[in-house]
């Protein structure tokens, strides 16, 4: 079964993203996987605090991947993968690619604010281009759920 990889956050392009790859999923009889990336943070001092920080952020992590989960479902009938990984988020989704070999499209929302698709789309197809190892589907952020849905 292929797998649709859609990098989750908390932005409206990730929401996008998401609605294409549950749609696409649906219609394809593929799966979805969510890809949380926990950026790290330097702490020199304070290595307790640093530790309830990463505590912190995971579970915000899984908060987010299981209250998206419900939506993909409604959307595509397929329970969602949940993958939490930390580090910089272009290398963990490269990683992620090569670590799971039933992935056969990313999925990114470009942003419409501001200047740019966004630095995750820009690094990975902007910079890699023809380099990925799957091919990589950017839903557009000016697209409505109708749009989304029609296309996908």
């Amino acid at each position: 079964m292929r797998k649709f990889l859609v990098v989750v956050d908390h932005t409206p392009e990730c929401m996008n993203a998401l609605r294409f790859a549950a749609r696409r999923a649906a219609r394809t009889h593929g799966g979805v996987t969510m890809l949380y990336v926990i950026e790290p943070e330097e702490y020199h001092h304070w290595a307790g605090v640093a530790e309830v920080m990463e505590r912190e952020k995971r579970a915000e992590a899984e908060e987010r991947l299981t209250a998206l989960a419900d939506e993909v479902r409604a959307l595509s009938g397929v329970l969602p993968e949940f993958v939490i990984r930390e580090g910089e988020a272009t290398a963990e989704v490269l990683a992620h690619l090569k670590d799971d070999p039933a992935i056969g499209v990313l999925v990114l929302g470009a942003s419409i604010a501001g200047e740019g698709p966004g630095p995750l789309v820009s690094a990975l197809v902007a910079k890699r281009g023809g380099r990925m190892p799957v091919p990589v589907t950017v839903v557009p952020g000016g697209l409505t759920l109708d749009e989304i849905d029609e296309i996908a």
